[in-house]
């Protein structure tokens, strides 16, 4: 709040009303109020999947989908006529790492359609941090990224798939998507931010998506590609997260694959996050 005094005028004149100088800690949020805000969003976006089920089409059904094209299509050409179920614990981890990027991409278009309708405006008017709303959106966000693994993992069990490691390394492997998911959905709300409607984010993630996607370790092992396709693979960041990923769940060893989607995720995150929320404070 902002003090104000009076002064005083000659005998018959309205008193001037002038502004002082902010009190100390004017316009700051504190911890417990930032957290407060949070979850009073993430409630209120989470009313909006109930009263939109629909929303959810997209959840819970591309991990099914996904899960048996690549497997029952490309399992008998990259392991062998009948040997699918080898292929379905090389693509399960991988395509952990895909659900993430796919989610993220609709956190770009849901920015840019809510600032459309004049929500995120009435946000903005409101005495709450601005990074809030956009926290707020990354947690919803990330229950619908557990609810697709969950369902990614139920029908690679029925395919097959087997944990030959321990359930901590399964959990490690699903909060590592997780780490790196969050991260890639602070460059989908910059995008989101920046663009003009929500047809060009999804234009735009799909140039984005498809060589990242189809140029890494998810689908097939690098092994069997070009060599000049194979350098851009191994500098892949979804590489790294499908082979921590396949290395937790298999119980291989797992190298600098943890450490590397670690370091993407903070790098990423420490970029986008500071541009995403000015550009949220500065959109007209």
């Amino acid at each position: 709040m902002s003090t104000v005094t009076t002064t005083k005028q000659s005998a018959g004149s309205t008193p001037v009303r002038a502004a002082a100088a902010p009190l100390a800690g004017d316009g700051r949020i504190g911890l417990r109020a930032n957290l407060r805000h949070i979850g009073a969003l993430v409630r209120r976006n989470a009313l909006q999947i109930k009263q939109d089920p629909e929303s959810m089409f997209d959840v819970l059904f591309m991990p099914i989908i996904f899960t048996l094209l690549f497997v029952f299509v490309f399992g008998g050409a990259i392991s062998g006529k009948g040997n699918q179920a080898d292929y379905v614990n090389y693509v399960v981890p991988g395509l952990m790492a895909m659900m993430g990027m796919n989610i993220a991409m609709a956190v770009g278009t849901g920015v840019n359609d809510d600032f459309k309708k004049g929500v995120m405006d009435r946000f903005r008017s409101m005495p709450i941090a601005r990074s809030s709303v956009l926290l707020a959106k990354i947690v919803v966000e990330l229950g619908r990224m557990m609810v697709a693994i969950t369902i990614l993992l139920g029908v690679g069990f029925i395919l097959g798939l087997s944990i030959k490691s321990s359930v901590l390394d399964l959990f490690l492997a699903i909060g590592l998507s997780a780490v790196f998911g969050a991260s890639l959905m602070w460059i989908f709300i910059l995008l989101g931010l920046t663009m003009k409607t929500a047809q060009a984010v999804q234009g735009m993630a799909m140039l984005v998506l498809m060589p990242l996607q189809f140029g890494s370790s998810i689908f097939a092992p690098p092994a069997t590609m070009p060599g000049w396709l194979q350098s851009f693979t191994d500098y892949n960041p979804l590489s790294n997260l499908a082979d921590a990923a396949r290395a937790l769940i298999n119980g291989t060893p797992v190298g600098d694959s943890v450490w590397m989607t670690l370091a993407w995720s903070v790098a990423i995150t420490a970029v986008t996050m500071p541009l995403a929320v000015r550009k949220f404070r500065q959109k007209t």
